[in-house]
């Protein structure tokens, strides 16, 4: 009726129900066999470009989710370090309380009563810094440092200091890195430096330590902070520079106005021990000092300073028996080889050697200078009279003088190394029959070239004179102080001499 033609009826299947007609679909619908082979090309590229767009949108929600892991992993790192790291910031500066005026009113006696310390001080920066590297024995009150730094310049070496007395051993070949002395020192090469420049920290070193206690009262200050050093907590405090007496006032600038410099800062402990101390020196800038107290071995002063310093006493009876046989031991021995030191001052530092003869009370002598070198002055005494000859050759590698003894030229009078006189003459007069004059007492028992010696000292009018007399009775040695307070040494070996006949002309 509409048109359309009727598909041949089928037969109908077993068993289904009669009235009900099924749609018929054409095969090739169903059949992909029999599909449209341009419609599937069309399809396929479809597919494609929708696989593309899926594959693009998945890469860069990859990289996307990449990208914020590495930020979250950044960001957890950075917050743990800065948990770990992060402080809540500490008390700010306050006044110190009466306990810690306290501490910082014992700690130079704590330090006198500790005795010693590793010591370690550093002034300026860059090329003008100087390190000292050492010990500071504060109860002997003796400095035994190297000094190094690329501004120690001719100060580069070994240094001993008393709080009066500075000798050094300069090493100017030495690497500028400074490193600790050997305990042990050189018994050579000593002398008192032109250059001053480590007066100042030396005298900061010793005003660190004093042997009776201070006022709580005068003490002013602030506590700055905290910190931990070596291990220990330690407390920082601002206050007046070491060996000041600081005014009552609790105002640290007061305090820097009335003594004429700045506050210094101590590193305290709770037991009153000093670790660190930061002052500035006039002339000379910031100055840090670093103590290890664990660090405390005993200090032996070099002999320019006295050796070490023993406990005097009397002599016993043999020591006394032997002090009044050395005037004929002496005479019986006839003679001796010497060698002299002495520190005069910071321009003259003087070494010489030659005879003496004890049966003719005579003395031959070269001496020169250490900044002099190849030139000596020609010494004689003899009958109590002494003459020299200046500017004469050195006698070679020995620096003895020249044998026979020049037979004119010989002047009086004062001279350069006339400190000298006083130590040869002590020796001459220590074989006359009426020995050593003044009290005698033993100050240590010491050695000398491998020979076991008793030290004796004599007060006299020109100051402690230092008799070295072995087990025999011989003298080995003999010191006394120069003015500029170091000690000057004679060595003797004695033994056959050349005959030292009297100059034949004197002017």
């Amino acid at each position: 009726m509409l048109g359309l033609a009727a598909a041949e009826s089928a037969p109908p299947r077993p068993g289904s129900r009669p009235g009900i007609r099924r749609a018929v679909v054409p095969g090739g619908l169903l059949d992909l066999a029999t599909s449209d082979p341009a419609a599937d090309e069309d399809l396929a590229g479809a597919a494609t470009e929708a696989d593309g767009e899926r594959r693009g949108a998945a890469r860069r929600r990859r990289l996307i989710l990449t990208g914020l892991a590495l930020t979250a992993a950044v960001s957890a790192v950075m917050l743990v370090a800065t948990l770990v790291n992060w402080a809540p910031p500490g008390p700010a500066p306050r006044e110190m309380t009466a306990a810690e005026r306290e501490r910082l009113a014992a700690m130079r006696v704590t330090n006198y009563r500790d005795l010693r310390a590793g010591l370690h001080v550093t002034v300026g920066e860059g090329a003008a810094r100087i390190d000292l590297l050492g010990w500071v024995d504060w109860a002997r009150r003796l400095v035994y440092v190297d000094v190094g730094g690329r501004g120690a310049g001719p100060l580069r070496g070994l240094a001993q200091a008393t709080p009066t007395v500075l000798v050094v051993r300069p090493d100017p070949a030495a690497v500028p890195t400074p490193a600790m002395p050997p305990l042990v020192p050189p018994t050579d090469g000593w002398r008192l430096p032109a250059d001053r420049g480590l007066d100042q920290l030396l005298g900061l070193i010793f005003a660190l330590a004093t042997d009776r206690s201070e006022p709580v009262d005068g003490w002013a200050g602030r506590w700055v902070g905290r910190e931990q050093v070596n291990g220990e907590t330690v407390d920082i405090l601002a206050a007046s520079p070491p060996g000041t007496a600081p005014p009552a006032s609790r105002d640290p600038a007061a305090t820097a106005a009335t003594t004429g410099a700045d506050p210094a800062r101590y590193w305290l402990d709770p037991a009153g021990r000093l670790h660190r101390m930061q002052a500035s020196l006039p002339g000379v800038g910031p100055v840090t000092v670093a103590l290890n107290r664990a660090d405390r071995p005993t200090l032996r002063p070099v002999e320019a300073l006295g050796g070490r310093p023993g406990l005097p006493r009397a002599l016993t009876a043999a020591e006394r028996d032997r002090w009044r046989r050395l005037p004929a031991r002496l005479r019986a021995a006839g003679g001796a080889t010497v060698t002299v030191t002495g520190p005069v001052s910071a321009a003259t530092n003087l070494r010489g050697s030659g005879w003496l003869n004890w049966t003719s009370g005579t003395a031959y002598l070269g001496v020169a200078d250490l900044d002099a070198a190849g030139r000596q002055t020609l010494v004689r005494q003899h009958g109590g009279k002494i003459t020299r000859i200046d500017g004469h050759p050195a006698g070679g590698a020995t620096g003895r003088p020249p044998l026979p003894p020049p037979a004119t030229g010989w002047r009086a009078g004062p001279h350069r190394v006339e400190a000298l006189d006083p130590l040869v003459d002590a020796a001459l007069r220590a074989a006359q029959r009426t020995g050593p004059q003044g009290s005698a007492r033993r100050v240590r028992g010491d050695s000398l070239a491998g020979t076991t010696v008793d030290v004796v000292q004599v007060a006299t009018a020109r100051g402690p004179v230092r008799y070295w007399v072995d087990r025999a009775g011989l003298l080995r040695r003999l010191e006394l102080r120069t003015r500029a307070g170091a000690w000057a040494q004679l060595d003797l070996d004695p033994g056959r001499v050349p005959r030292l006949t009297p100059p034949a002309t004197t002017r």
